[in-house]
């Protein structure tokens, strides 16, 4: 028997889709392509309006190859709309968030069904934590290490909690062994993933810093890792410190800040200040001013007239960060800002967008450029055209000049020259040991 599988979304689901397959992988099955599988796992994100209208293109495409294909769907559109997916001509069975880690339990015969069958209990009734990672090394050499899921903040806009439940975490002895473990299987990084990893232990007496405290302590974790979000009010004094001396995490944040404007942050209900934003990208670059740092934005939520946009827009080409993931705001059911006035014309939204878009792009050659004449480690992950290309620890893209063995992953550079979204860099070394696997600038 033959499973296929296929991720939308987030790095999170990516290491729950894995976890999914992997249960199949144990009972003997085998992973094959999507036209050529008897069973397709197709899960879920319902983060915006494309993220589902991508979901029923999947679908659609896969039946076209092979009709016979067995279709389960799960993830977080088919928690917060089941019906709307066992809608979709073809789906077999609906899994909701308590449900995607049992799927053996509901269905022990992977043979279509005459209607689709739902298995989806109230979010509320989502309490246990099931750690999940990327297994698979043929596929990639980073894993995502899920350590915590669901969220209790309550921002206007967001279905996530609705979605997948409260916040809840692993304990840290679990994601030390699983770390180990992803080392072991020859992972050269590990990416901490979740809803919202900064809340790691709050319910169970712990906290994210103690994680990190244990992986950095931990000689049998040899891959580095990177944070992969946190929110501004969660990064203390104490994680960017500890990542600053630190020879196992990466100098990289990715942390959310959806609007610049005083206003609208107040109507998406976030936990933080502009002021408190900029003083964490400033802590972050006083301790390491070669970290790489991304940021979420949100344009066009009601309310956001063009001043409100010019305020975020100046408050972001302020700050010393070296790109931007810009989403269009769109309603989603459910949450509080459906019912809020002001709405943005869907033109500005996109306009917006390109704005951000442009200044990401700017803020990104800046960072490159900031770089040259540096050394770094990148993780090879892909060749293109003969090229090989990668991240470095602070999350510079790289494109080597030299071919290295083609076995090699961390090689260490020195940035040459920067083109748009990649740095051309020469290979000074192939690394094979855990102490040099990312270096502290090195200025020519």
């Amino acid at each position: 028997m033959r499973i296929s599988a296929h991720t939308l979304g987030c790095k999170l689901n990516s290491a729950e889709t894995s976890t999914i397959v992997e249960q199949f992988r144990s009972r003997g099955w085998e992973l094959a392509a999507g036209e050529n599988a008897d069973v397709f796992l197709l899960n879920t994100c319902s983060v915006t309006a494309n993220a589902e209208r991508e979901c029923r293109q999947v679908v659609r495409r896969v039946l076209r190859e092979n009709p016979n294909t067995f279709i389960a769907v799960t993830g977080c559109y088919a928690q917060l709309r089941p019906e709307e997916i066992a809608s979709i001509e073809g789906v077999d069975v609906v899994l909701g968030a308590k449900e995607k880690f049992s799927i053996f339990d509901h269905v022990p015969s992977f043979t279509k069904f005459d209607a689709p069958h739902i298995y989806s209990s109230p979010i509320e009734e989502a309490l246990e934590y099931h750690l999940a990672a990327t297994a698979d090394k043929e596929e990639r050499s980073r894993a995502f290490l899920k350590v915590q899921d669901g969220c209790d903040y309550t921002c206007s806009y967001c279905t996530i909690p609705m979605a997948r439940g409260e916040s809840r975490s692993a304990e840290i002895a679990q994601v030390i062994t699983q770390a180990i473990s992803l080392s072991r299987d020859g992972f050269k990084e590990i990416v901490l993933s979740g809803v919202n990893v900064g809340d790691f232990g709050v319910k169970t007496g712990t906290s994210f810093y103690e994680l990190l405290l244990a992986l950095e302590a931990s000689s049998d974790v040899t891959a580095r890792i990177r944070i992969s979000s946190i929110e501004p009010n969660l990064l203390t004094d104490e994680i960017i410190a500890l990542v600053a001396r630190s020879n196992k995490f990466c100098p990289h944040f990715h942390i959310p800040l959806q609007s610049g404007s005083a206003k609208i942050l107040r109507l998406m209900q976030r936990r933080y200040t502009k002021e408190l934003y900029r003083s964490r990208i400033e802590a972050v670059k006083r301790a390491m001013p070669h970290a790489g740092i991304g940021v979420d934005v949100i344009v066009g939520f009601p309310g956001e007239t063009d001043e409100e946009f010019r305020e975020c827009y100046d408050f972001i080409h302020s700050l010393d960060i070296s790109y931007l993931h810009v989403f269009t705001y769109s309603e989603r059911p459910g949450t509080k800002a459906v019912g809020m006035k002001e709405r943005v014309e869907k033109g500005s939204r996109k306009e917006r967008n390109e704005m951000l878009r442009i200044l990401s792009e700017k803020k990104r050659q800046e960072f490159c450029r900031s770089q040259i004449g540096n050394e770094g480690v990148v993780l090879i992950e892909h060749s293109t055209d003969g090229k090989q290309h990668g991240f470095t620890e602070n999350y510079v893209r790289v494109e080597l000049r030299d071919a290295v063995d083609p076995a090699a992953e961390l090689v260490r550079v020195r940035y040459e020259e920067c083109f748009g979204e990649f740095v051309s860099a020469s290979a000074q070394e192939v690394l094979t040991h855990q102490e040099s696997l990312f270096l502290l600038p090195i200025l020519s």
